[in-house]
């Protein structure tokens, strides 16, 4: 065994449970935060809704990254308790990438509840492009707007596969982003807080892309 699998495997069962604890977000609480932006934008268009998600998502993202890379390379902080401090984007990652993915399944008309059917359309969108790539090989979509029959006809077993594959090259590529990142962090304060906002950004640019190939076009009005 290499000296990188066992720590692949820690990571790869913190990466499981941040999932887990993803795809467990109440489809009320997406719809009720979807109703929320339309209220506040009430001449907004499907498309300029989920405009408002990105850039909310990317928010989000920004500022977690920037908070924890500052922490992360502050002068009383040892190199071990800055990188478990970044473990914690993991879970900030996966749970903001997971409400953003299915708020803009709502504004779609599309509803999520099926749990093995929800982890498939994260793991799709964060992958981004590969991610599209393998549903639309495996289930035969097609890699193009491909959510809509993931959730509702693709059979079971099809996306019990989907999701294995997903989760092992989650694993790996995600995994590297994250150490890359946290090394990153650690460099001089404000240095730190830089990479840690632009990682983050980086990372969730590929999931906003991922769901424009995942959900395709916008609707052009609200079911």
């Amino acid at each position: 065994m290499t000296t990188r699998e066992p720590s692949l495997v820690r990571g790869g069962s913190a990466l499981t449970r941040a999932l887990d604890k993803a795809v467990a977000i109440p489809s009320t609480t997406i719809h009720a935060h979807v109703a929320s932006v339309r209220r506040k934008n009430p001449e907004a268009s499907p498309e300029r809704v989920v405009r408002l998600l990105e850039r909310e998502y990317l928010a989000v993202l920004a500022t977690a990254g920037g908070v924890t890379g500052a922490a992360a390379a502050a002068p009383a902080i040892g190199t071990g308790v800055g990188l478990s401090l970044t473990v914690s984007d993991i879970a900030t990652f996966f749970g903001a990438s997971a409400a953003f993915t299915f708020a803009v399944a709502s504004v779609h008309g599309i509803e999520v509840t099926d749990t093995a059917r929800r982890r498939a359309l994260l793991l799709a969108t964060i992958l981004g492009e590969e991610g599209a790539t393998t549903v639309g090989e495996m289930s035969g979509l097609g890699p193009v707007a491909f959510a809509g029959a993931l959730l509702t006809r693709v059979p079971t077993p099809i996306v019990g596969r989907v999701n294995a594959t997903l989760t092992r090259r989650l694993v790996r590529r995600q995994l590297g982003k994250q150490s890359a990142l946290a090394l990153g962090r650690l460099a001089p304060f404000g240095i730190g807080a830089a990479v840690g906002i632009l990682g983050a950004r980086a990372l969730g640019r590929t999931v906003v892309d991922g769901a424009w190939l995942a959900f395709g076009a916008a609707p052009e009005s609200f079911a």
